[in-house]
């Protein structure tokens, strides 16, 4: 039997859409021959999931996972077709299982994390389910020396891990549920990048109420407005969600701590959902009958 070389099984995943481990078995069942493999897959139900590789999955979970002593988490954006899928309990028991091995691995390479196992039960379970499924993307967040992570979800679908300086996991988890639910740009003000300030400064400059001002007064209106604009969204600086009376900083500060850094991910943002007519969709169905 001939050896399967690495191009075969890449050629054959970009002809069909399916998954190294399918096609490496496929290739393997045929001695290397692609258009006999590809005649196979056509014949049972692995070509079903490559049909399903085109349908975009914006939908999922974001899961979480952080050590007992709060030196490190990990978080993993797990997308399906749709919401419904993303409440199915084996999408949730896979989402948990891809949440442990990244976990386990302290990777954010999801190559890497889903090579061999880990790809055969995501192409399993869509052949099960009926939904295109994938891991979108991964994150490992380490703490500080004398520092923690703290975690926090809502509702499956937003994931934040924070890193404390100092403080308590109580007051790690308490502020990664205010970014969660206010969704600061940045950290601290000196971590918002200088194109966004200068995008906010020509906003700033051509409200109407900054017209025919003196330069020097016209400046002091400027930076007045940006250092409010900067408190607005930066996370140290915002009111605290559970206590609009103290910032965020001062909050971690009554902690014992001081704010490191944030990380958050939405489920299926910056990705374009497709928009489908469903009542055209059925006609066209339909019409085809």
């Amino acid at each position: 039997m001939a050896a399967i070389s690495a191009s075969q099984v890449k050629e054959l995943r970009e002809r069909t859409g399916l998954g190294m481990m399918e096609c490496k078995k496929a290739l393997t069942e045929t001695d290397g021959d692609i258009e006999v493999a590809i005649e196979n897959l056509r014949k049972n139900s692995g070509l079903k999931a490559a049909k399903k590789a085109d349908r975009i999955a914006a939908e999922g979970v974001v899961v979480t996972r952080v050590a007992e002593d709060g030196s490190y988490g990990v978080m993993v954006e797990i997308n399906s077709e749709t919401d419904f899928v993303a409440r199915d309990d084996n999408f949730i028991a896979f989402a948990d299982k891809i949440a442990g091995a990244f976990f386990a691995a302290k990777s954010e390479d999801v190559a890497a994390v889903m090579a061999g196992d880990l790809e055969a039960t995501r192409e399993q379970l869509v052949q099960k389910i009926g939904e295109n499924i994938g891991v979108r993307r991964a994150v490992v967040v380490n703490a500080v020396d004398g520092g923690l992570v703290g975690e926090y979800v809502h509702g499956g679908r937003i994931g934040v891990l924070t890193v404390l300086n100092g403080g308590t996991s109580a007051a790690a988890k308490d502020v990664a549920m205010h970014v969660a639910a206010i969704n600061p740009a940045v950290a601290h003000p000196a971590d918002m990048p200088q194109e966004q300030l200068d995008q906010e400064k020509a906003i700033i400059l051509g409200q109407p109420d900054m017209a025919g001002k003196p330069e020097q007064i016209a400046e002091k209106m400027v930076q007045g407005r940006l250092k409010k604009y900067l408190a607005e969204n930066s996370l140290t600086e915002q009111a605290f969600v559970k206590d609009p009376n103290q910032t965020v900083a001062e909050f971690v500060k009554a902690a014992g701590g001081e704010v490191v850094s944030f990380t958050r991910f939405e489920v299926g943002e910056g990705i374009e959902k497709e928009e489908v007519d469903f009542a055209k969709e059925v006609m066209e169905q339909a019409g085809r009958r």
